[in-house]
């Protein structure tokens, strides 16, 4: 081996640790594989960079932003709304018809983009419909995942598409993927309607806490442990808090609690601010650990009061509402504390718990650094609530009963824009990347969107690991790497015909999906897909759509996707319950994968 061929594949290596630890952010690991490989010369560096001006981070930008305008203008509302009359009462029913909108949606934007629409309106129906959310926001995950399947803007689409105009043979079009892409999504949607649902024993924070003879009534306080963490004192006679407003109390500062309510002249106060001001003989509603306060209350300044049992009622009035929210995907909040955010400030509501992965977090919630996935337990006016659900950075799970606000004439506008850029792409696929950004741009240019809004629509972390990531399959193919990776495999399979080889792609591809991002899969798989091809005779187009399709089967574990992330919260599911209901589908997903590639593809 010479030496070019040893630093690929030591920094190829590298990186894949790097993605599996997932220690580092994954765009700053395909950035540094990029920079190591012009460093060390393996690369010129045009060619280190040359991520940057593919037609691939194109598509994927102006993708972001046509999505963005038909979801601000409401387009993407109307079909969650739609959803809430389809579904009905029946969970086979509802279980199609969530399956159906999310694999739609994610023919047009970003599967992350499709789930996090819906997720709301989804949990609404479930709740109407007296239907666990763990039955249903699985089959929500698994949709938008499978339905990238059948459609090129999906991010490993884009980028094989794009590996295999680069190889100099003919790029994928729109409707290709759909020949193989949308037998795979019916049989998903019919393998959970029918058998997969019946898999899934996750309960959320909610679930966990009812019984057969509960009321119909979600106690939120009581699914997330709060109760435990609430407890109430009252201001005495020469307290130090007299006459002060909340912000300058340092109850959170020097006493680690937070005050969720007043009690005062026989009423409740929910709707607090930081200008509240503390009154003599008020009793608070303190959020925080009691015998911790006990020990930090030497003056004293508060009077404890006997614990209680704690209800949503008790937190809850006609105005003041108890939600869930979810980080929202790109979300500005991530990796952000609440103090740093000025959540409280910002939004106008009280965080009483965070739900991360399988357990609650109650206490010293304004240090604690905010997730990707978090739950969050909120706390604040119907009015504060219903502008929280409207921001990008939160997906409020519950009932929207305002509309987005938008002008009609502007989601026509969006929805116009959209299709003719969908038909032109269609009619002319060879110039996809202009038609794509040209309608992007359009949509800017007619006050859909302002160019903040459209720069903020971008999930900048997918493009910088496209551009970063792009130049690995380069340097795999100059160094042929990916040759000796062919032969190998090629030797394996390539003497039972093309339809063997194929399958040993799909079921490579799928493996390492399940534990690693789609994208850079596809950046690795792709050039040995075509290394392959061309040492065997086959067609690269057809071992190149082997793995693409197989690259939107990551459902089998948590880590293979963010989707799996983020309804892992709200549905209180554990490693097991993907892989008890995936691993089947899997299996099924690929005798059918494979009957239509060799259907329409051999």
């Amino acid at each position: 081996m010479d030496n070019s061929l040893l630093i690929t594949l030591a920094i190829l290596a590298s990186a894949l640790i790097a993605f599996l630890t997932d220690r580092i952010p994954a765009d700053i690991v395909a950035l540094l594989v990029a920079v190591a490989l012009g460093l060390t010369g393996v690369l010129t560096t045009e060619e280190a960079f040359s991520g940057f001006s593919q037609a691939a981070v194109i598509i994927i930008i102006a993708i972001f932003i046509l999505a963005e305008g038909l979801k601000r203008t409401g387009v993407t509302e109307k079909v969650s709304t739609l959803l809430l009359k389809v579904g009905g009462r029946d969970e086979a029913r509802l279980t199609v018809a969530v399956m159906a909108f999310g694999s739609f949606l994610s023919l047009f934007m970003n599967s992350i983009a499709a789930a996090a629409v819906l997720m709301p309106a989804v949990s609404g129906a479930a709740k109407r419909a007296d239907i666990r959310s763990s039955r249903i926001l699985m089959p929500l995950a698994l949709s938008t995942i499978v339905g990238g399947a059948a459609t090129l803007f999906t991010t490993s689409n884009i980028i094989l598409s794009t590996l295999l105009v680069n190889s100099g043979a003919a790029g994928f079009s729109i409707v290709d993927f759909m020949w193989v892409g949308l037998p795979a999504v019916i049989a998903s949607i019919a393998y959970m309607a029918f058998f997969g649902r019946t898999l899934l024993h996750g309960e959320s924070m909610l679930e966990r806490t009812q019984t057969p003879t509960r009321s119909e009534r979600d106690d939120l306080v009581a699914a997330y442990g709060l109760g435990q963490s609430l407890f109430r004192a009252k201001v005495p006679e020469n307290s130090f808090l007299i006459d002060r407003p909340l912000m300058e109390s340092t109850l959170r500062e020097k006493f680690g609690v937070s005050v969720v309510a007043i009690e005062r002249d026989g009423r409740k106060m929910l709707s607090l601010s930081p200008t509240t001001e503390i009154r003599r003989g008020d009793i608070l509603v303190f959020e925080g650990e009691e015998n911790d306060f006990r020990k930090r209350d030497v003056e004293p300044l508060m009077e404890l009061l006997p614990t209680e049992e704690w209800e949503d009622e008790d937190l809850e009035s006609r105005q003041v509402e108890i939600v869930e929210a979810m980080i929202a995907p790109r979300s500005r909040l991530i990796g952000e504390s609440l103090r740093g955010v000025d959540f409280r400030e910002k939004f106008g509501l009280n965080v009483l718990a965070i739900w991360r992965r399988d357990r609650e977090i109650v206490t010293n919630l304004a240090e604690e650094t905010l997730q990707f996935g978090d739950a969050l337990l909120l706390q604040g006016t119907k009015e504060r609530l219903q502008i929280a659900a409207r921001d990008p950075d939160l997906i409020v799970l519950m009932s929207r009963d305002t509309p987005v606000e938008a002008s009609p004439a502007k989601g026509r506008t969006a929805l116009i824009v959209f299709a003719a850029s969908i038909i032109l792409a269609l009619a002319f696929p060879s110039i996809l990347g202009p038609v794509m950004l040209g309608g992007a741009l359009v949509m800017i240019l007619t006050g859909v969107l302002s160019t903040d809004q459209a720069y903020s629509s971008i999930g900048w972390r997918s493009v910088f690991i496209i551009a970063g990531m792009l130049p690995m399959g380069i340097a795999l193919v100059k160094t042929n790497a990916a040759g000796l990776v062919g032969d190998h495999i090629g030797s394996t399979f390539g003497s039972y015909g093309p339809l063997v080889m194929m399958a040993g792609l799909v079921a490579i591809t799928m493996m390492l999906v399940q534990v690693m991002n789609s994208a850079v899969v596809a950046t690795i798989m792709g050039p040995i897909a075509i290394q392959i091809a061309h040492q065997s005779g086959f067609d690269p187009r057809a071992m190149v759509m082997s793995v693409a399709i197989a690259a939107s089967m990551a459902f089998v574990t948590p880590l293979g996707h963010p989707v799996n992330v983020l309804v892992m919260g709200p549905a209180g599911y554990g490693f097991k319950d993907f892989v008890r209901v995936g691993l089947p589908l899997a299996g099924l997903l690929f005798l059918v994968v494979m009957a239509f590639l060799w259907l329409f593809w051999l």
